[in-house]
């Protein structure tokens, strides 16, 4: 199963990290626009 997130933000990211947690067989994409993505997650 794929798992596609718009926007690398805190709460995007905070998405990714918790839906690998939940299914880690989970294919997780993240698409930000700009080259700042949020590793606060």
């Amino acid at each position: 199963m794929r798992f596609v997130i718009i926007g690398g933000d805190a709460a995007g990211m905070s998405a990714a990290s918790r839906a690998k947690r939940n299914q880690p067989d989970l294919e997780v994409t993240v698409l930000e626009q700009t080259e700042d993505v949020s590793y606060s997650a």
